[in-house]
């Protein structure tokens, strides 16, 4: 660890609870009168504020040592005319990004609304030092990509051994319409968290309107709470590489197929509500085997993860959630509806030997209204009877819109914030059936940062409403 980089995250700290007068403070007004361009590496400590609209042009990297201090109601653009341009911080750099409900930090298209599109900015990545589970070099999706005629080498998260790494905060903090695919395989997502240490804290954090996976963790063990992806071109939570996080109240939420801007890419033929590898092996892959240690052995729990139903139905995908590829974790406290294939799916015998070895758990999740509980492929392992003591539920509730207090019809158009209360409806399925006690291996994986719960899904009967104030449910 570098001692410069924790004293100064230290100071900023310190700064914010005692009101020192060194640092950015936030303007009388929240209407920026000023704009600044970030671009190339930033070095030691670079302060934004509130009063000022700064777009990123290029890919912009937070170097090793630096701290990026960011006040609570800034606004971030990517330059609308470089295409791809995003936001780094790099192994040993740190972002510090304050923002609140009333002032959320919001990093977005430089473009007008309504005429804003996935992909008109690459995204927020961190990569820190952490363990993955193959071995190093292992590039950043889409980091070798030439940008604004300038060609990236590319970044390493591979080699870390600090799995309490500390990249900083994020809290109250939104990304709109980035994603940068313009190679198969090789995206940024909304917010990509790459070999991030348990040191980092995330939460109320929001993805709106991604071109790639809305939140995407390669290895590492950064722990998250209170998620949002709204529309997503690929998967709303994608974890593989021996991610072993633990997160915990988590909203998805698909009622499109985004449209992504010319020349940043397509959106993926097979999105997921939950995507979960260990490791893929095969062509251009360095991964060792799927059971390349560590596991991937994340732990989600008090999710609602809401699919855009058979409308938008894709030759592949529309599964709610997917592990495969050797992952185990626990999945616990759940609903996942509207997915039009199916609400689980278990694949690859090493991931079984997860679920034999008790290291995959899916626990008390309500499935409603999805294509099947259970994916029906005979070459998978999602049998009823692996299933049979996981209190997977199905019979509780026949519509998705009875089990929350507000929920769109499927296809409805001309939404706004107040057409989504993910709170139990009175006498709704999901206010119930919880698993209100951890025990055992559960137990140990949760530790004490994710909590039990006796309801489902991600808002407890009666509130809090803890996402609202901060998001955004628009289209464009």
């Amino acid at each position: 660890m570098r001692p410069t980089r924790h004293l100064a995250l230290t100071a900023l700290l310190a700064a914010a609870a005692c009101g020192d007068n060194d640092g950015p403070t936030d303007p009388p007004t929240s209407t920026p009168t000023g704009a600044a361009v970030l671009s190339g590496n930033i070095t030691g400590r670079r302060d934004l504020s509130a009063d000022t609209v700064y777009t990123l042009r290029g890919f912009v990297n937070v170097a090793d040592g630096a701290v990026l201090n960011i006040a609570a109601g800034t606004r971030v653009v990517g330059d609308s005319t470089v295409v791809g341009s995003a936001l780094f911080v790099l192994p040993g750099g740190q972002i510090v990004a304050r923002g609140t409900a009333a002032r959320p930090i919001v990093f977005t298209s430089a473009r007008a609304p309504g005429f804003r599109q996935p992909g008109d900015w690459g995204g927020l990545i961190i990569v820190g030092r952490a363990r993955v589970n193959r071995p190093a070099p292992v590039i950043i999706e889409g980091s070798n990509a030439t940008v604004g005629g300038t060609a990236n080498p590319g970044v390493n998260y591979a080699g870390g051994t600090n799995d309490a790494d500390n990249s900083g905060v994020l809290e109250y903090v939104r990304v709109e319409y980035a994603g940068f695919a313009t190679v198969q395989d090789q995206e940024l997502n909304s917010f990509t968290f790459a070999a991030v240490g348990r040191g980092t804290q995330l939460q109320y954090l929001q993805s709106l309107n991604g071109l790639d996976d809305s939140f995407e963790w390669f290895g590492g063990t950064v722990d998250g709470r209170y998620l949002v992806s709204y529309n997503s071109g690929d998967d709303h939570f994608d974890a593989a590489e021996g991610y072993s996080g633990r997160n915990q109240f988590l909203i998805a939420y698909q009622d499109t197929t985004v449209q992504p801007r010319a020349g940043a890419g397509s959106v993926a033929s097979d999105p997921q509500g939950f995507e979960i590898d260990g490791c893929a092996t095969g062509s251009g892959s360095n991964c060792p085997s799927q059971s390349a240690s560590p596991y991937t052995m994340p732990v989600f729990a008090n999710f609602t993860v809401i699919g855009p139903g058979p409308r938008f139905q894709q030759s592949a995908g529309g599964a709610g959630m997917v592990i495969r590829r050797g992952a185990g974790g626990v999945y616990v406290n759940g609903v996942v509806a509207r997915w039009g294939r199916h609400g689980l799916s278990v694949r690859d015998s090493t991931t079984n030997n997860r679920r034999l070895a008790d290291s995959l758990q899916v626990r008390n999740v309500l499935f409603v209204e999805n294509g099947a509980t259970l994916d029906p492929a005979a070459a998978n392992f999602t049998q009823p009877a692996n299933f049979a003591n996981a209190a997977l539920d199905s019979t509780g509730a026949t519509s998705s819109a009875a089990l929350f207090v507000a929920l769109p019809a499927i296809g409805a158009t001309g939404l706004t914030a107040a057409a989504f209360d993910f709170t139990p409806a009175t006498n709704s399925a999901a206010a119930s059936g919880g698993m209100s006690t951890f025990t055992g291996t559960m137990q140990a994986r949760a530790g004490t940062t994710v909590t039990a719960t006796p309801y489902r899904g991600a808002a407890a009967p009666g509130g809090p409403r803890w996402w609202q104030g901060w998001t955004d449910f628009s289209r464009n």
